[in-house]
């Protein structure tokens, strides 16, 4: 069981290895969503994440014995840097089993901490199956990633740090992969104030939670397919699922595009990069009622390589009309280019990018294709600049931006 001395016992253990992270008042997203928000910021945690809350208490745990056998994990990377920072400030060895497709700077911070990393499968799944069949034949401690109690329990102690922070909130969201982190703090926010919301957040493509309480047991999804490596598992903790069933209030799945935008709105408001695990709490708050309720969404990680920085920047301001590119025939003669760029100008449109094809065709009167990328205020904005264009004669054309169109 997790009972409140069980969490009162990993707080204290945890004393001076945690980053405090402070509740931060957001008034973007207070604007924008009609709730008080408090942002939750364990992105700012040692290891980046989390997951070092639950990894340091359950090594805390184990008896010589199990720590001079060796530890063995599974992770997407968040409890895999947790685990190893906890092992080697014991002395002990770590091996961890990670997903092919885990971002390397979680793989690079892994190996930093000391431990052996193998890559194995395409997801958690893959990995949790060579890391459980590696602790049976070589005779390694397992230390669960999220379906263990003691785990759970450290999780949970995020739970005393909100209500220190804010006494009367009403509402918590909390991300959910496998289970472990919200039914720790589920468990103790109701141990602390039963009247308080605990809402769970999982990507519409690997709901298994949401699945699992709908059925009254845990099941297994076929396949799993989102953006938010940390959470993309198929099958949700059993050990944790009781504790669930019985303090979560509700759960929100979230479509990835979702995360795209929230990803930009962390970014751009308060300066923070959040992985998509934890940036479902913020997608969450826009299918919250509008209530002046104090709600705050845990972001459980912020380790995110730069080439996913990079796609999810370009793609949310896609999405956002900020970029957009158009195609349009010229006739080949001098001056023509100029009166493109002169009425972009006009309507205070940034070109990022221009593409000039003199060969397109041999017909001279529309023989130059103009490609252009444009930075722009957003789809009002852009309609703005493609309609002046239309009406000075032009046959405009928008097309899809890409990476390659993009790049200088």
């Amino acid at each position: 069981m997790m009972t409140l001395e069980d969490f009162r016992q990993a707080r204290r253990t945890l004393e001076g290895v945690l980053h405090r992270t402070d509740l931060m008042y957001s008034p973007f997203f207070t604007k924008t969503t009609g709730n008080q928000v408090y942002i939750k910021p364990e992105n700012m945690q040692v290891t980046g994440a989390y997951k070092i809350r639950g990894a340091f208490f359950k090594c805390s745990t184990l008896t010589p014995e199990e720590k001079e056998k060796g530890l063995i994990t599974a992770s997407a990377g968040n409890h895999a840097q947790g685990v190893a920072y906890a092992a080697q400030r014991a002395g002990v060895a770590a091996t961890i089993v990670m997903p092919t497709t885990t971002p390397l700077v979680k793989v690079n911070n892994t190996k930093d901490y000391g431990a052996k990393v193998i890559l194995h499968g395409e997801t958690f799944d893959d990995a949790a199956e060579l890391a459980s069949k590696m602790s049976r034949e070589e005779g390694l401690t397992y230390v669960h990633p999220f379906d263990d109690l003691t785990v759970s329990t450290g999780q949970g102690t995020i739970a005393y740090e909100i209500f220190k922070d804010l006494p009367d909130v009403d509402v918590i969201l909390v991300p959910i992969g496998g289970g472990g982190l919200a039914a720790g703090v589920a468990t103790l926010a109701k141990l602390l104030n039963p009247s308080v919301q605990v809402i769970g957040v999982e990507p519409t493509g690997a709901a298994s939670m949401k699945a699992s309480l709908e059925a009254g047991h845990v099941v297994t999804l076929d396949k799993v397919s989102t953006i938010a490596d940390g959470v993309a598992v198929k099958t949700p903790g059993s050990q944790v699922f009781p504790y669930l069933q019985k303090y979560l209030d509700d759960i929100i799945t979230i479509e990835d595009d979702e995360l795209v935008d929230a990803f930009l709105d962390v970014m751009e408001k308060h300066k923070m990069i959040v992985e998509n695990a934890g940036l479902l709490t913020i997608a969450a708050l826009n299918h919250l009622p509008a209530e002046d309720k104090n709600v705050v969404p845990v972001l459980s990680g912020g380790n995110m390589d730069v080439i996913t920085i990079s796609s999810l920047v370009q793609h949310g301001l896609i999405n956002r009309g900020r970029i957009f590119t158009f195609s349009v025939q010229l006739p080949d003669r001098p001056g023509e280019l100029l009166r493109i760029a002169d009425l972009i100008a006009r309507h205070n449109g940034n070109i990022i990018k221009l593409g000039h094809n003199q060969f397109v065709n041999i017909n001279r009167q529309a023989g130059v294709e103009l490609r252009v990328t444009l930075e722009a205020f957003g789809h009002a904005h852009k309609k703005e600049i493609l309609d002046s264009l239309k009406e000075g004669g032009y046959d405009v054309i928008e097309v899809p931006t890409t990476g390659t169109t993009m790049d200088g």
